[in-house]
């Protein structure tokens, strides 16, 4: 399958700069090669996807903002929630490398010093590592939104050109081949997993509406995240190879055994992996609202939503995977980023039997309101702080 669309916003080439610690452009032009074709299709199928996908990306739109209850804060939903762009797998990577750069901005001066160069060479050997992960990963993801790119715009305009407003929405990514794949391959009613899809997907794009401080405040947290990793990593490339291949073997061991969430925690000191589990409580709350969300619509919505669901829990619980994929995913991250789901789906669903889903939506007011890890695990305890 070929790209289906192109993106055409100023900056879509994200390697600018001496200091970026990846050639993000060699890091999209990797992960295109290395991806794996989609499923086969004919001219008329794909058009027909394409449509599918944009129509529900539309029609998403009412219902999330109906079920969520929930509001941009610019105030005009009918606008829409953001550009729909269906792609294919190595545009998926593409944008990926873009969002990346975006959030990794100025964290070579925590390597290299204000002002320092990162050599070309290291830059490319992270171009590899980043290209290989993202072409594994473009084969796995069926939607994605990018609250960064518009920020990512706004930085690449020259000085006195026109620039997109400060609100400028977000763009939502949906990946053609891989929808296509998983309803065949789970026997699915087309226009109902498109629609499932595409209701994820628009709540994710309605919590950044909902919520303009949150795409900086994720933004600021992962940058001051990767300097300390930075920090880390330097101290680790200046020990000991023994010490070196020890420190990365228990990680990866620890990753494979399900020890850790991910592979980055076994790599982690404690304090890091303190701000990276608020991080990623954050992650939880969204994924996990979007999860309870893209169901609430129910059977009047889509159809075989229940059966949707069922067949698509069973697949992310690795039904029918080798062993090979099994260790893959662990190592990835990605059976942590399924944990996160679940978890978030609890919270949220906790939460809304305490307060009510107005009294959940509180969360999206300040950052303030955020859940922190512990309270991602005990709904309780966010609902006495945030509401007494």
């Amino acid at each position: 399958m070929t790209l289906v669309e192109q993106d055409g916003r100023p900056g879509s080439d994200p390697a600018r700069g001496d200091a970026s610690i990846v050639d993000w452009s060699a890091a999209a032009q990797i992960a295109g090669r290395l991806a794996r074709p989609g499923p086969q299709a004919t001219r008329d199928e794909l058009a027909d996807l394409v449509e599918g996908l944009r129509d529900a990306a539309e029609a998403a739109v009412p219902h999330v903002l109906d079920v969520t209850r929930m509001t941009p804060a610019a105030g005009d939903a009918a606008a829409g929630l953001g550009s729909v762009y269906v792609v294919d797998r190595a545009r998926w990577a593409r944008a990926n490398t873009e969002i990346m750069a975006s959030l990794t901005a100025g964290a070579a001066d925590a390597l290299v010093g204000e002002g320092g160069r990162v050599p070309a060479a290291t830059a490319l050997v992270g171009a590899a590592q980043v290209g290989s992960v993202l072409a594994v990963l473009s084969s796995r993801v069926l939607g994605q939104f990018d609250p960064y790119s518009a920020h990512a715009a706004r930085a690449a305009v020259p000085d006195g050109a026109a620039s997109p407003p400060a609100a400028s929405p977000g763009r939502l990514v949906l990946v053609a081949p891989n929808v296509l794949q998983v309803e065949r391959a789970l026997d699915l009613r087309p226009a109902d997993f498109r629609l499932w899809v595409c209701l994820h997907e628009q709540t994710h794009a309605l919590q950044f509406a909902a919520a303009p401080w949150l795409a900086d405040h994720l933004r600021e947290r992962a940058n001051g995240l990767l300097a300390e990793l930075s920090a880390s990593s330097r101290r680790l490339a200046e020990a000991r190879l023994r010490e070196k291949l020890a420190t990365v073997g228990r990680a990866v061991l620890g990753a494979v055994r399900g020890e850790g969430a991910t592979f980055v925690d076994g790599l982690l000191t404690p304090e890091e992996q303190d701000r990276l589990a608020d991080v990623t409580a954050v992650m939880a709350l969204l994924e996990g609202h979007a999860d309870v969300a893209m169901d609430a619509v129910g059977p009047r919505t889509v159809r075989t939503v229940r059966s949707i669901r069922r067949k698509f829990e069973a697949r992310r619980d690795g039904e029918g995977r080798t062993g090979f994929d099994v260790v893959l995913r662990r190592v990835l991250g990605m059976d942590a980023k399924i944990a996160q789901y679940r978890d978030g789906a609890a919270f949220v669903r906790a939460v809304e039997k305490d307060v009510g889903r107005d009294g959940f939506n509180a969360v999206w007011a300040a950052p303030e309101n955020l859940p922190t890890a512990r309270e991602i695990a005990d709904a309780r305890a966010w609902v006495r702080r945030v509401h007494g």
